[in-house]
């Protein structure tokens, strides 16, 4: 373990960056970390959930503020894609948030959960939930590699 906290910092960054609609990857960087023992496995974990879901709670917001601009001509989303959208959400409901951790559909899922009003209290536990789940299996299988 070398106690260097900028492969800790770059994975928060990582994971931040990954959880919003950018797109990143974390999981890989993750990997590399555990398997360098750069950290504790529990700080590793930590840091990639925490920055994962703060890069959903940014989406969430975004969503929350998309009712303003949805009909400029600007939005990169038609209307009839997001209306699309918020049907599956409605459809799905909230228990859709546990596959937030998911590519592709993960990112799109919290943006919409913001705009159809999701209490932030079932946003963060739900997807606290599903986020972590993956970190913790991704970080199982990689030490059980060894």
């Amino acid at each position: 373990m070398t106690g260097d906290l900028s492969g800790g910092l770059i994975l928060f960054l990582a994971a931040l960056g990954a959880g919003s609609l950018l797109p990143l990857q974390s999981e890989a960087l993750l990997v590399g970390l555990l398997l360098a023992d750069a950290q504790p496995v529990w700080v590793l974990l930590t840091v990639a959930s925490v920055g994962n879901v703060l890069g959903s709670l940014v989406n969430w917001r975004l969503g929350r503020s998309l009712e303003q601009v949805r009909h400029q001509t600007w939005f990169p989303v038609s209307v009839q894609a997001l209306t699309k959208a918020q049907a599956f959400y409605r459809r799905a409901g909230y228990w859709s948030l546990l596959l937030s951790w998911v590519p592709v559909i993960g990112d799109p899922l919290t943006l919409i959960a913001g705009l159809l009003h999701e209490p932030f209290w079932r946003f963060l536990v739900l997807v606290t939930l599903a986020k972590s789940a993956r970190y913790l299996v991704l970080g199982a299988l990689t030490l059980g590699w060894r």
